[in-house]
């Protein structure tokens, strides 16, 4: 699956990474994460992009959708700012095990590394503070298409949260469970409705105006193999 170009500004660009594409940085070679971003786009749009760029959040490698990208120090600075704040509104999708009683609702469980994992993260009443809001969009008898608001920005946040309430994500096997899955789901069922990485996309992003953009509404559809589930579950796609 190749990137898309959402979004370009002076400043600012948004483009939505596709799974499976790390953006992992390590200190020997801090640029890595933009170049393979860039590298995932169509050469029309990577040209048309240009240089200069650094990353403003990362995604894990599973989850797709969403990611910024600021042009300068001052850029940079400004649009981190927004996230440290609680200024960006993001919506996530998320394709998760089982049935909702509430159609709506918030978990607020704080969060901390795993003593037993350092990779991972798990729920902790001495960890930092976390909450996640949530929204049905649809359901069957096995499975949920949820809209997903983090409050905050914690490592792992929502496939933590979902896991913790039994609902883990479906391909999530880092934190999933097989006591998520319904009864009378077969290994066969498993295997069609799990394409190898947690069905998570950053859906829709919302900024307020800065110095170095206007205000933004950004949206990225979600990708084949998401979209290939919600079909196979028989749920209404998401509202584009």
């Amino acid at each position: 699956m190749r990137a898309v170009l959402i979004y370009l500004g002076e400043k600012i660009a948004a483009v939505s990474k596709p799974p499976g594409l790390s953006l992992a940085t390590s200190r020997r070679d801090e640029e890595g994460a933009v170049a393979r971003l860039l590298a995932a786009l169509s050469d029309s749009e990577r040209s048309k992009a240009g240089s200069g760029w650094s990353l403003v959040h990362r995604l894990d490698s599973g989850t797709s959708g969403l990611t910024l990208l600021a042009r300068g120090p001052a850029a940079h600075k400004e649009i981190s700012s927004l996230f440290s704040s609680g200024s960006v509104h993001r919506r996530y999708l998320a394709l998760a095990w089982g049935r909702f009683t509430d159609e709506a609702g918030r978990f607020s469980w704080p969060l901390g590394p795993d003593p037993k994992d350092r990779r991972k993260m798990r729920v902790d009443p001495g960890g930092k503070a976390a909450a996640t809001r949530y929204k049905v969009l649809g359901a069957t008898s096995v499975a949920l298409l949820l809209e997903m608001v983090p409050e905050t920005g914690r490592t792992h946040q929502i496939r933590v949260h979902l896991a913790e309430a039994g609902h883990s994500i479906l391909g999530d096997d880092f934190y999933g469970r097989l006591r998520h899955i319904p009864v009378g789901v077969t290994p066969e069922q498993r295997r069609e409705l799990q394409p190898g990485r947690p069905l998570l996309h950053a859906w829709r992003l919302g900024l307020p105006e800065t110095k170095v953009s206007p205000p933004l509404s950004l949206e990225a559809p979600p990708p084949e193999d998401f979209m290939r589930v919600v079909k196979i579950l028989g749920i209404p796609p998401p509202e584009i």
